[in-house]
C-alpha cells in the first residue's frame, strides 16, 4: 500500500537524519527552531506518531504509539523501529474498504475528514513539517546533511555546493 511505502521510506530516511544529528552533537536533541517550538527530539517523536495516526484509521485500525517519556536519541529509535515494523506488518487487504470519515483532532479543532482528504491534506503534511523541523533544526545545529538524506533519492557529487552552482 502507498501509504505504508510512503511511511516506511521517509522512517528510513528519519533514523539516518537521526543518527547523523547525534554523531555530530548529541545535545541537538534539545534544540529548536524557535522557543515556541519543539525541539528535535520531539518533532522527530510527533513524526513517526503521523504516520501511525495516518495509517491505523485508513487500515480500520486503532491507533496504537510506541512513544515513551524519554527524550534521548535512544528512545526516539526504539519509537521509530516498533513503528516501522508494525507498519510494515499491516496487510496490504487491510486498506480495501474505504473508511468513510476520519475523526481527528487538530490542535484543539475536532476533525472529520473523508479518507483520502484525511491522508493527503491533514495527516501527510502534518508528518511532513515535522519531518522537516528535524532536518531543519540539524542543519541550523550545523549537521552536514542536505536533499539526498532528506528524501533519499537526490544524489550531489562529493563537495557539491548551490553556492557554487
Amino acid at each position: 500500500m502507498l501509504t505504508t511505502r510512503l511511511f516506511l521510506h521517509y522512517l528510513a530516511q528519519l533514523k539516518k537524519l537521526l543518527t547523523m544529528a547525534e554523531q555530530f552533537d548529541p545535545g541537538v536533541g534539545s534544540r529548536r527552531l524557535h522557543p515556541t517550538m519543539f525541539p528535535l527530539l520531539q518533532q522527530a517523536r510527533t513524526a513517526i506518531g503521523f504516520t501511525l495516526r495516518s495509517t491505523c484509521p485508513l487500515a480500520g485500525r486503532e491507533i496504537v504509539s510506541f512513544s515513551t517519556d524519554h527524550d534521548s536519541f535512544a528512545s526516539v529509535h526504539a519509537q521509530l523501529d516498533a513503528t516501522a515494523a508494525y507498519l510494515a506488518a499491516i496487510p496490504d487487504a487491510d486498506f480495501v474498504t474505504p473508511v468513510p470519515l476520519v475523526a481527528t483532532t487538530a490542535g484543539f479543532a475536532g476533525l472529520a475528514l473523508e479518507s483520502d482528504e484525511y491522508f493527503l491534506m491533514y495527516a501527510a503534511p502534518n508528518f511532513f513539517f515535522h519531518y522537516s523541523m528535524v532536518y531543519a533544526i540539524a542543519r541550523q545545529a550545523g549537521v552536514p546533511m542536505g536533499k539526498a538524506d532528506f528524501d533519499g533519492f537526490h544524489h550531489y557529487p562529493s563537495g557539491f555546493s548551490f553556492e557554487s552552482a
